[in-house]
């Protein structure tokens, strides 16, 4: 994560982050999906930030109209897919995806937004048809009936980047004065030893 810009790696650690408090809740907690092994194994945190890099690498090198146009059309064609033609019933997912539309629709980040459906859809269905995880039939608790994968999944992905790239500028700046301190700091201490 070096050679990226400061902005970039705290936006890819905040994915991290709250990835992970997601992961815990969905998986762990709630029980809407669950891993071959019912745990939260160690390489899927740091995964949501490769998927992220893997997304911001995309918009570099495909246009923003044609992401936001593949994504638009790829979401809701798997959410209506969800709810017509897939063997499970994807009510959930169909829900999430107008969340994802908004987003491409409105947001400054719509390419990053776009580029990261692309990679996590591609993602779930490989994972999933492999079997490392397991979307459960029906929202438990709620009993909304959910595709595995759902279509609207990446609406949760939106969700870690919409707070990463929220938070991200704060946290940037935050470090910037953290090491204006300890320089200041460093150099009050070289000052003092040298008068003694």
């Amino acid at each position: 994560m070096l050679p990226l810009a400061p902005l970039a790696r705290a936006q890819a650690l905040g994915v991290v982050v709250f990835a992970t408090v997601g992961e815990v809740t969905g998986s762990l907690v709630w029980g809407v999906y669950h891993y071959r092994l019912h745990n939260l194994p160690l390489f899927i945190p740091p995964a949501h930030g490769i998927v992220y890099l893997s997304g911001l690498a995309l918009t570099r090198v495909v246009g923003v109209r044609r992401l936001v146009a593949a994504a638009a059309a790829g979401s809701v064609g798997w959410g209506l897919a969800g709810l017509t033609v897939l063997p499970r019933l994807d009510v959930a997912g169909a829900i999430g995806v107008p969340l994802l539309c908004v987003f491409l629709w409105r947001s400054r980040a719509r390419a990053t937004y776009a580029a990261v459906f692309l990679v996590v859809a591609a993602l779930e269905l490989y994972g999933t048809s492999i079997g490392t995880w397991r979307w459960a039939r029906t929202l438990p608790g709620l009993g909304i009936r959910d595709g595995n994968p759902p279509s609207g999944v990446a609406s949760g992905y939106v969700w870690f980047d919409v707070m990463a790239l929220l938070l991200a500028p704060a946290l940037v700046a935050a470090g910037a004065r953290l090491r204006r301190l300890v320089a200041a700091e460093r150099h009050e201490a070289d000052v003092a030893f040298e008068r003694h």
